[in-house]
């Protein structure tokens, strides 16, 4: 990477952690606050309350994805950082329920990780993007882990309105960090590796592997919203811990569940058996829901049962995107992302509005029967997947000038050892090889690409 690069990276990984830091911190204390304000006495409120961000997120991302192709990534980030500020002084002066859902609305409609990942891949080469989009990955799974720790501790000393009144500030510094430290592209274009393409989308939409998982990211995220409806309250009564305490369960819990991750995404990787550990994740999480449905009284069970579902949590996060990029098609990788996104957003919200109910009628049991059902549904549909390909997506800039033919340059492309999939954009510049994980010639494949550079071949 260039030192433009790293500092586009890093800094777009460090706004992104910034602002989903505000969004994960207040996850393990809300239901538990949102309950003590007035009109909350209905649990379904707390659970649309706390849902509705993803509702506006899933509606919103996608569109304002592509406006930032006509107007320019920044103004759309800046716009979307200023409305999640002003969502969250909203929800930190809230004194009813219908305020703080109208807050966490507004919150919403700042949907701009379409933007940032454009942004990226606008200050990125090819052959450097997939690094730079793991340095955004990487940062959100952190972002996770600390918050869940963070949260409880900081509602303890500042309330949970002080944590969205600090996360008004996170996203007003987010702001300050895209206009001092981003730099501004030369050239701002669609990409298909991080943006969507409505051409693309009916082929995505009837894909059905792509399904699968979109199916799978939605239940994923549905059910971990239930959870947090529920699980304060569990730790609070069978415990006796007051919510500023529940850290001391997060933080052993998320611990060892990243820790226990790592080999198993590396077997999986490494041995191509990724369809494997992903069913096992699949069926862990399945166990850990059912085992929770069951051990509601017993505060010890209910922490064994948490850990096992972070184990299977952290793998399903990870193994989920490699699964997108190995099984979407080469020139659709974006969009398949931007779906997958918007039925984690879906997720998010369905998941919290119907584990409020159900926390409502039928209580704790009832909302770890739904999360049960719904992981054995994905873990029937995991099954029956097909293993995907041992590949991996690389990309490569073709010269600005050359105007060879892209068939014949293609023919070349496939003829190498481990490229199994060639698709060359000449208006993006671009070629997408899927080649295998281990074993291609990627000299020879350089040499190729080389050549679409008259001045150097």
């Amino acid at each position: 990477m260039t030192a433009l690069e790293l500092r586009a990276s890093l800094g777009l990984a460090g706004v992104y952690a910034l602002r989903m830091l505000g969004m994960f911190l207040i996850l393990p204390v809300f239901a538990l606050y949102a309950t003590t304000l007035p009109g909350a006495s209905n649990h379904t409120l707390v659970g649309i309350a706390l849902g509705s961000y993803g509702l506006v997120q899933a509606l919103l991302q996608l569109p304002l994805g592509m406006l930032s192709d006509k107007v320019g990534r920044k103004k759309v980030i800046y716009a979307g950082l200023l409305l999640f500020a002003a969502g969250s002084f909203m929800t930190a002066q809230a004194d009813d329920i219908y305020w703080l859902m109208l807050g966490r609305v507004i919150q919403g409609a700042g949907a701009i990780s379409a933007a940032i990942t454009a942004l990226l891949a606008d200050l990125t080469r090819e052959e450097n993007r997939t690094r730079a989009m793991a340095m955004i990955g990487m940062s959100i799974g952190t972002t996770f882990a600390v918050s869940l720790v963070l949260g409880p501790l900081l509602a303890k000393h500042i309330g949970v309105d002080g944590i969205f009144t600090l996360t008004g500030v996170l996203s007003l510094m987010a702001l300050v960090g895209v206009w001092k430290i981003i730099p501004d592209p030369v050239v701002s274009r669609f990409h298909s590796d991080t943006g969507t393409n409505t051409a693309r989308l009916p082929a995505v939409l009837r894909h059905p592997e792509l399904l699968r998982l979109n199916y799978g990211i939605f239940a994923l995220h549905a059910a971990q919203m239930a959870m947090f409806v529920t699980i304060p309250f569990a730790l609070t009564s069978t415990g006796g811990l007051d919510k500023s305490e529940h850290w001391q369960v997060y933080l052993p819990v998320v611990v060892a569940g990243f820790f226990l991750m790592v080999p198993a995404i590396i077997y999986g990787e490494k041995k191509a058996k990724l369809k494997q550990v992903f069913v096992a994740a699949v069926a862990l999480m399945t166990a850990a829901q059912l085992g929770m449905a069951l051990a509601l009284s017993s505060f010890w069970l209910i922490v064994v049962w948490l850990a096992l579902y972070f184990i299977a949590f952290n793998i399903l996060e990870a193994t989920l995107p490699s699964l997108i990029s190995k099984i979407a098609p080469a020139d659709a990788k974006g969009t398949a992302i931007g779906v997958y996104n918007t039925a984690q957003s879906l997720g998010l919200f369905l998941g919290a509005a119907l584990g409020g109910w159900l926390y409502s009628h039928h209580g704790a049991g009832g909302v770890f029967g739904f999360t049960s059902l719904l992981m054995a549904s994905w873990l029937w549909l995991s099954f029956t997947m097909t293993p995907p390909k041992a590949v991996k997506t690389q990309m490569f800039h073709i010269g600005d000038t050359w105007q060879g033919d892209v068939a014949t340059l293609s023919r070349q492309l496939l003829a190498v050892q481990g490229v199994s999939e060639v698709v060359i954009m000449l208006d993006e510049r671009v070629a997408f090889l899927k080649v295998a994980q281990q074993g291609w010639d990627e000299a020879s494949a350089r040499a190729l690409i080389a050549s679409t550079y008259p001045a150097q071949a």
